[in-house]
């Protein structure tokens, strides 16, 4: 196997928690030594409930924020420590999609000025070349030229994230972090995005670090897939192997939920008891022991190591046969 173009390895943030005049300082562990690697050309997803720290991961490996602890390593470089001005050579290689492409786009600009601005920064293209170039990346994703002496605001949902694609794609990135790049998109929307990215990567040799909390939606488009929980990943496995074999209790939970279109089939939901803990205050042991069916008083007090239990099969748990 080639050497992983990113790899992340004990990697944690924590942020502090808003609290009274009078009261103790909190601090949310947003993310909680997470490691993983990502190979080139493939695409790694991260999947798990609404603040599992899926999101903070895309920031801190796109530099946005930095970490508290651990190291970001990309084509063998270490970035997680690298001023602004260090990063910024590598800002063409990295680039984000985001959730909420209306948000990202300047409403003040039109499509083509948007999508233009990285080469503007990054290249010495006069301004005759970047436009050839924005209207070759507008028929790339799926819009004619003509769409880029319009507004943000005068675009669907769908087409504002196809604008993002365009954007991040304008200075040839080695890796696309995409942050729930459909969940805001109608069903017949999203597998036309979902469709237009894996094309691109074929197309473009591109590596995705793909970021949602739809099962559905990861098994369309992943490789390999890491399951977090709380802050750190429980259980990682290539795509087939994890829907057919999923060992963590917390994964097995999730794919129970998924939703399957044939009324036929009989499937055993999965319900955790308890309330999902607060990050400002995470549990001992097992992060997951407060909503584990197959709890001990092993899994209270000690932390699981990862076990390999499959080639590229790795589960955080103590117990991972009792899933068998």
């Amino acid at each position: 196997m080639s050497e992983p173009l990113l790899s992340v390895k004990n990697m944690k943030k924590t942020f502090q928690a808003n609290g009274g005049m009078f009261s103790k300082k909190k601090f949310v562990h947003a993310v909680n030594d997470v490691s993983f690697d990502i190979y080139p050309g493939e695409t790694f997803s991260l999947v798990g409930e609404s603040g599992c720290g899926k999101s903070t991961t895309g920031k801190l490996i796109d530099h946005l924020i930095t970490p508290d602890s651990g190291e970001i390593w990309f084509e063998g470089k270490e970035i997680s420590r690298l001023s602004e001005k260090e990063m910024r050579p590598l800002r063409s290689d990295i680039q984000m999609v985001f959730q909420d492409p209306y948000g990202s786009l300047n409403p003040r600009m039109k499509v083509q000025d948007l999508i233009g601005e990285p080469l503007l920064i990054h290249t010495n293209m006069s301004a005759g070349e970047r436009l050839k170039k924005v209207h070759e990346l507008l028929g790339t994703v799926g819009l004619s030229p003509s769409h880029g002496e319009r507004y943000p605001h005068e675009f669907s949902g769908g087409q504002r994230q196809r604008i993002g694609i365009a954007r991040a794609l304008t200075v040839q990135p080695k890796l696309i972090i995409a942050d729930e790049p459909v969940s805001a998109l109608d069903v017949s929307i999203q597998a036309q995005v979902l469709n237009l990215l894996q094309q691109l990567q074929k197309d473009f040799n591109l590596t995705y670090l793909f970021i949602s909390h739809d099962l559905s939606v990861v098994e369309m488009i992943s490789d390999r897939i890491g399951v977090m929980y709380l802050g750190t990943i429980v259980e990682t496995a290539p795509k087939k192997e994890l829907y057919a074999n999923p060992r963590h209790p917390y994964t097995r939970a999730l794919l129970s939920a998924v939703p399957i279109p044939d009324p036929e089939v009989k499937k055993e939901r999965i319900t955790l008891k308890g309330d999902l803990p607060s990050p400002s205050n995470p549990p001992s042991g097992c992060l997951f022991h407060t909503r584990c069916p197959h709890c001990t008083e092993k899994c209270k007090t000690q932390v699981p190591t990862p076990v390999e239990i499959a080639p590229g099969h790795i589960v955080k748990c103590h117990y991972p046969k009792l899933t068998e």
